[in-house]
């Protein structure tokens, strides 16, 4: 096919693909970890290009405790997870809890306990991990926070506690990370630890175990602490949720795998993206690689499904951001890139300013990224290289953008703030 045709129909289908993921129910609503999509994509129309400590600062207030779970927004209300020290304890006790905040005036509305973390059996975390660092996930007027192998919840949006479920045992390591998906009625966790790693399926409403799939993996670091992604394929749904040396396509109805990926790759972080008939994922520790897979095989397809890859650049912690026909990366050191999706050739890498483990957001035509300190780097959605602006907050940052329509929600190590015009 001449390479001016398959251009048009690869940009016919991304803007379908756009219309078709990127548009939540409503403008104001960021349900998940990246977003209504599980992507990274935002519909809003006036987010603000710059911002400091003081300026375009809507408001701004202290979170107790710590943690590194992004906001999430539904019906003008924020919620987000933390954990908090118990006074006078001499152990790692902490309570682990689920916090509602009003997004226009940035008033706490509840802060409710939801599981108890007895210090003496709790694990070591990794210095930048927290005891609460799964993104909830929110639905209608159920709210469904996730503590890794501490347990899982749903709660209402008034802040009652429906079902917790602390049955899905397994020995992490350094902590807890991969957040929940909602998929036909289940909440489905990647449950990633140090041996014997599994994708378990709870009800949504009852929070009973649905299903249990072992992942098959031979890596000698089972540990992982990737958020899987839901696509569609000839009319049929996956989970796509990538581990160590690994990623697998499960069925959502048993957890059957489907198809499956290997790599030399642990610690696994960045979520999936999709788009172009292609899943693009980022293999983490040593040596990350970014793949492209054809998600329409069986069985192993390594050696047939793999339609390009590329080292230079890609990222251990932040996940990809597939906008029309570009896909855009950073990397944990601050290389950001942006590469034809179909092939993978580079339009263009550049050195921003800091160190990343936020996921990125596109926003009307814009790239926003979030350093680790706290500095809100602005790019041009092109294929060449532009930044727009440079935005420096100053405060240490883990977790990723959620967003209103004119509004950007920050979470910092004590602060969450409201960024807009």
């Amino acid at each position: 096919m001449p390479y001016r045709f398959r251009r048009l129909i690869s940009s016919s289908f991304a803007l379908l693909t756009l219309i078709t993921t990127s548009l939540p129910a409503t403008a104001a609503d960021w349900t998940e970890f990246r977003g209504p999509s599980g992507q990274g994509l935002a519909t809003a129309k006036n987010l603000p290009l710059e911002w400091n400590a003081k300026k375009n600062v809507a408001w701004k207030i202290p979170l107790p405790g710590k943690g590194w779970s992004s906001p999430v927004l539904a019906k003008g209300r924020l919620y987000l997870t933390t954990a908090v020290p118990v006074e006078s304890s001499k152990e790692n006790d902490m309570t682990l809890r689920a916090l509602c905040v009003d997004a226009k005036s940035g008033r706490l509305l509840w802060n409710v306990l939801v599981f108890d973390q007895d210090g003496a059996k709790a694990p070591r975390i990794q210095g930048k991990n927290s005891h609460a660092s799964p993104t909830p996930l929110i639905e209608g007027n159920r709210l469904y926070v996730h503590f890794g192998h501490q347990g899982t919840a749903c709660l209402d949006t008034a802040g009652k506690v429906l079902w917790r479920n602390r049955e899905l045992k397994y020995p992490p390591n350094h902590g807890n990370g991969s957040s929940p998906i909602l998929v036909d009625g289940a909440i489905v966790l990647s449950c990633d630890g140090s041996r014997d790693p599994f994708l378990a399926a709870l009800d949504a409403r009852t929070g009973k175990l649905r299903w249990k799939s072992l992942r098959k993996t031979t890596a000698t670091r089972k540990f992982s602490f990737c958020t899987p992604l839901v696509i569609t394929v000839d009319g049929k749904q996956q989970i796509i949720s990538p581990g160590s040396d690994t990623v697998g396509a499960f069925d959502p109805q048993t957890g059957r795998e489907i198809w499956r990926v290997t790599y030399i790759g642990y610690s696994v972080v960045p979520r999936p993206v999709f788009g172009h008939g292609l899943v693009f994922i980022s293999t983490s520790f040593n040596t990350p690689q970014v793949m492209a897979i054809r998600p329409d095989g069986q069985g192993d397809v390594t050696k047939t499904h793999v339609a390009w890859t590329l080292k230079k650049g890609a990222p251990h912690t932040p996940s990809l951001l597939l906008v029309g026909e570009e896909l855009y990366l950073v990397s944990d050191r601050g290389i950001a890139s942006c590469l034809d999706a179909v092939t993978g050739k580079v339009h263009w890498q550049e050195r921003v300013e800091g160190n990343y483990s936020a996921s990125p957001i596109y926003a009307q035509g814009r790239i926003y990224l979030q350093s680790e300190r706290g500095r809100g780097i602005v790019l041009a959605a092109e294929t060449k290289f532009r930044k727009l602006a440079d935005n420096p907050l100053e405060e240490r940052t883990l977790a990723s953008y959620a967003v209103d329509d004119d509004a950007l929600f920050i979470r910092t190590a004590e602060h969450l703030y409201r960024i807009s015009k």
